[in-house]
């Protein structure tokens, strides 16, 4: 019903699952994809944090629904009415402390009672479908935390003019810090859409109040001597509103809390 996210180049579950339900080979692939939606069924907190995003919302909670067993939206005190829409749904919600995404993820890790928590923006600018994909290294024991990467899966917002191309570089410039801080070789480190067992968040002791957080889970991961992991992913370009990030306010505190949590 909610077919707003165009395919990317890599094959997704559903359509495997349907152009090879009659090959007996494939039936095998299908039945472990299968096993995995169950387990996001079971084990998986869908956290979306929310400041004025009501257009979107109710788009990305139903396309979720068969991906995680608990929908939770953190709101940042929307005036739009995403807060009255997130109730309609009939999904959990909490608001944050005013302080920023990295505040509402870290409220959302305390009230996830699943064991994995999977973060994902509400503009569609992520697949849901994506889901397993994040889920898979986590309940094969292979990972703790899961990155979904842009450089290997497509990005329609990291191009395109100044402040775009700014943030691809400054992220790949952070990303590059952590691979040799850490001898490993990932391609993204600022994606939000990501999935972390919740213990493994709780323990990490978050600090970080805007989207700076998410580089700072990533290297308290590695630090920590975690299982870090990442799949490809496509983001897409923004469907509805405009991005509350503006790179002249946080450029400093990137870099800031990059240093920071490299080397103290």
């Amino acid at each position: 019903m909610f077919n707003l996210w165009p395919k990317p180049h890599y094959v997704t579950i559903h359509w495997v699952a349907n152009i090879m339900k009659n090959n007996s080979h494939w039936r095998k692939h299908i039945e472990i994809d299968q096993e995995l939606i169950s387990f996001c069924k079971e084990h998986v907190s869908l956290i979306l944090p929310t400041l004025n995003e009501v257009d979107g919302l109710e788009q990305v909670i139903e396309a979720s629904r068969d991906y995680c067993g608990e929908l939770i939206v953190i709101d940042g005190h929307s005036n739009d009415g995403t807060w009255e829409k997130a109730h309609s749904l009939g999904v959990k919600r909490y608001r944050d402390n005013k302080k920023g995404k990295g505040d509402a993820i870290r409220v959302g890790i305390q009230k996830a009672t699943k064991s994995v928590c999977v973060f994902i923006d509400s503009d569609l600018s992520h697949n849901p479908a994506d889901i397993p994909r994040l889920i898979a290294p986590i309940m094969n024991s292979n990972a703790d935390l899961v990155i979904g990467s842009r450089p290997r899966g497509g990005s329609d917002e990291l191009h395109g003019d100044f402040e775009k191309f700014m943030r691809m570089i400054g992220s790949d410039i952070i990303t590059l810090g952590i691979n040799y801080r850490f001898n490993v070789r990932l391609t993204d480190s600022q994606n939000g859409f990501r999935a972390i067992k919740t213990s493994v968040a709780k323990s990490l002791n978050l600090q970080e109040n805007i989207t700076t957080i998410e580089q700072e889970m990533l290297i308290k991961a590695l630090r920590k001597k975690f299982n870090v992991s990442e799949v490809p992913t496509h983001e897409f370009a923004r469907k509805y509103g405009e991005s509350h990030i503006k790179l002249s306010r946080v450029s400093f505190r990137y870099v800031y809390s990059w240093l920071k949590y490299l080397f103290l």
